[in-house]
């Protein structure tokens, strides 16, 4: 039914704004229903919002000179309306049901008067993600630019996104008599202060508009600066070209290209937040196995089988990075884009796991294990002398539950989390031969912090009897393992912006041999984590 505005006048001033659009009609046969429901005001205000939108009578007008304090001359009036003298009860009935319905708001959405909930402007942004990750990667409402002066609006109309992020890390043993050196003879980060910089640049390219199920393409680039060299080295080049897309109803993802493996495999990153990735898994075991990172992209194709909704198994077929480690990997190779490298082959990799994603009533559980195979020439820690022939192999188990939910219902992936890992590898080959944590970590467990994250982390890195036992032999001081327990709170300070601040108390900071005052650290840091 349609009412011209400008010609209704109200009925009567007092019954007020809200039964300014009513015709007469609808509102005598709503009274009349208040009449026979008087105990009701739900009802009744349904009734009357029903005469608003779809009431069979044509809207009547009324004049001014209708308008009166006494009822009954309306009654007299408009001798059409058999409301008469119970008019004015009847309005401010009305007006009190109306607002004691105002605090139901789903009887008025069944009726169809409240308008629809704003529909997310960041939505359509989604499929131009990045896909294929267990890491979570900023969103462009997480970001410091989100969608200002509509850039990312009028790139993703061609199909084009992009997230690109700043982190700055900050690393210094406050312990006393912390044994400094010069940043040439430094042993670990930390011992001297200790800082470097991230930058990553991530564009995406939406094939799905050609036909092809959730297609992507991926072009990625990464720089990294380091005081203290070891820890990095410096370098600019790429950090992932890839292509991505779905196949039988999305049963089978596969991503190919070079990829970074370490943000698609095991989980390694405290609660799965790049803002707080800096202060993740310190395992070597993974890369020692030839295993891709940000610094390290090598080419490879992987494939992820979904049996439902939880369970799955994804394998990947990759060129394993340098066997001599990360650091000969990035020398070598800064720019990331060799096709090949000295010693080293192919590295096959399954993981299996159980991933069943938060819900309201429903906790967040992640279990995964993996299982990799290199055949690149490793030198023998027991022969060193004797030359490469030496394949490699590692395994791991890691599990994640959410213990406790804070709001169920509006935000489930909110709550207290526990979880750990176990990691392996052959000990005549690796130099770290066993890996254990144990985390307990909250996500957004202050409802005025929504975003914040507090993690607490034990690990324990076991070193290679081999490599002990050489080092023991030379009369050099050693250790068989390295301790260490961390705490650390994330806090999402604005869109785009985390501030990490963390403490860990290190037994053994350094590698296998030591010295009386490197024996402890106590090393504070500080990150900074922008998304564009």
């Amino acid at each position: 039914m349609q009412v011209e505005m400008n010609r209704i006048k109200p009925a009567d001033a007092r019954v007020g704004h809200g039964i300014r659009a009513l015709s007469l009609t609808g509102l005598s046969r709503s009274v009349s229903n208040f009449r026979r429901n008087r105990q009701s005001g739900s009802l009744l205000a349904l009734s009357l919002a029903a005469s608003l939108v779809g009431g069979p009578a044509p809207a009547q007008t009324v004049s001014t000179s209708s308008h009166s304090s006494n009822p009954d001359q309306v009654g007299r009036k408009n001798p059409g309306n058999k409301v008469g003298s119970r008019f004015r009860k009847g309005a401010d009935s009305f007006r009190a049901a109306m607002i004691a319905s105002e605090r139901t708001t789903a009887v008025f959405q069944r009726a169809g008067t409240l308008p629809p909930r704003e529909a997310d402007p960041y939505a359509k942004f989604e499929k131009l993600r990045e896909r294929g990750l267990v890491v979570s990667i900023p969103g462009p409402a997480d970001t410091i630019t989100q969608d200002e002066g509509g850039v990312r609006s009028a790139l993703a109309e061609v199909g084009i996104g992009y997230v690109g992020w700043t982190q700055y890390l900050f690393v210094d043993n406050v312990l006393p008599n912390a044994a400094r050196s010069t940043i040439a003879n430094q042993l670990y980060s930390g011992q001297n202060p200790t800082y470097y910089t991230q930058n990553f640049l991530m564009v995406t390219y939406d094939l799905s508009q050609f036909g092809i199920p959730d297609g992507q393409i991926i072009v990625g680039t990464e720089q990294q600066s380091w005081n203290w060299q070891p820890g990095g080295p410096d370098r600019w080049g790429i950090n992932e070209i890839a292509y991505y897309q779905t196949l039988f109803d999305r049963k089978v993802e596969l991503k190919m290209g070079y990829l970074r493996n370490n943000y698609e495999f095991a989980g390694t990153v405290v609660g799965g937040n790049a803002g707080s990735s800096v202060f993740g898994s310190s395992s070597n075991i993974l890369y020692e196995g030839g295993l891709s990172s940000n610094q390290t992209p090598t080419p490879a194709i992987n494939l992820t089988y979904h049996f439902d909704d939880q369970l799955y198994t994804k394998s990947t077929l990759q060129r394993a990075i340098s066997p001599d480690g990360s650091y000969t990997q990035t020398i070598q190779n800064s720019t990331g884009l060799n096709w090949s490298m000295p010693n080293a082959g192919l590295l096959f990799l399954d993981e299996t796991g159980y991933r069943n994603k938060a819900a309201p009533g429903v906790s967040d559980t992640w279990l995964r294990a993996g299982a990799g195979f290199n055949d690149s020439k490793y030198t023998s820690l027991a022969y060193p002398t004797q030359p490469r022939d030496n394949g490699n192999s590692f395994y791991y188990l890691a599990a994640d539950r959410q213990l406790w939910q804070v709001d169920p219902q509006g935000a489930p992936g909110r709550g207290i989390y526990a979880g750990f890992s176990v990691m392996s590898a052959p000990s005549d080959i690796n130099k770290v031969s066993q890996y254990g944590e144990l985390r307990v970590y909250a996500k957004g467990f202050f409802d005025s912090r929504p975003r914040d994250q507090i993690s607490i982390v034990v690990t324990d890195t076991v070193w290679s009897k081999l490599a002990v036992n050489a080092a023991l032999a030379k009369g050099n001081l050693v250790h068989w393992d390295s301790k260490a327990i961390s705490g650390t709170y994330t806090a999402h300070l604005a869109p785009g912006i985390y501030l990490n601040l963390g403490l860990s108390y290190i037994n053994n900071p350094t590698s296998i041999t030591y010295t009386p005052q490197t024996g402890h650290a106590l090393n504070f840091s500080a990150a900074t984590t922008i998304a564009f």
